[in-house]
């Protein structure tokens, strides 16, 4: 079994029902939830005027092929309303591969580990919630020790 986490994000509409939402039809499609953060209310990143986030980090385990789990997780999205109109765009819900086991994939339309997961602090607050010991693959340093290299200095809230 590979641990497999996932990021969740919404910012439209009734941001913590979304979240809701996807949780069950990730159980339902890919795998029961092992692990969940506390949901963080976070700015805006990227697009900086737009309404605030609701993140969260879960973890599964699964043998599921993060190909199969990207298709998946994008069924998901467009189901619960996602419309990918421009870059860093509001949406009702986002759900992204952070990290599969140990895997690096670089391939057209998937990377894994997530490229900027260590970058951003609404993502790095709720996973080090869940896997603060857990190594980055290609940094090969802990949740927690790339958190507190975090030069993100947006506001992240525990809701």
């Amino acid at each position: 079994m590979n641990d497999v986490y996932l990021l969740l994000g919404s910012n439209l509409g009734d941001r913590l029902q979304f979240l809701q939402k996807a949780i069950q039809y990730i159980e339902n499609e890919i795998a029961p939830v092992v692990k969940a953060s506390s949901v963080y209310e976070t700015q805006s990143w990227g697009k900086t005027d737009a309404p605030d986030y609701l993140n969260q980090v879960i973890l599964v385990q699964t043998n599921i092929p993060p190909q199969t789990i990207l298709k998946k997780i994008l069924d998901i999205e467009i189901i619960l309303g996602r419309k990918r109109e421009e870059k860093w765009g509001s949406r009702t819900i986002d759900i992204d591969i952070l990290f599969y086991g140990d895997a690096s994939i670089n391939e057209q339309g998937l990377q894994i580990p997530h490229p900027e997961l260590h970058k951003r602090r609404f993502t790095m607050e709720p996973l080090s919630e869940i896997a603060p010991h857990f190594v980055h693959t290609n940094y090969k340093k802990s949740i927690l020790e790339l958190k507190n290299e975090l030069q993100d200095s947006l506001i992240v809230k525990k809701l």
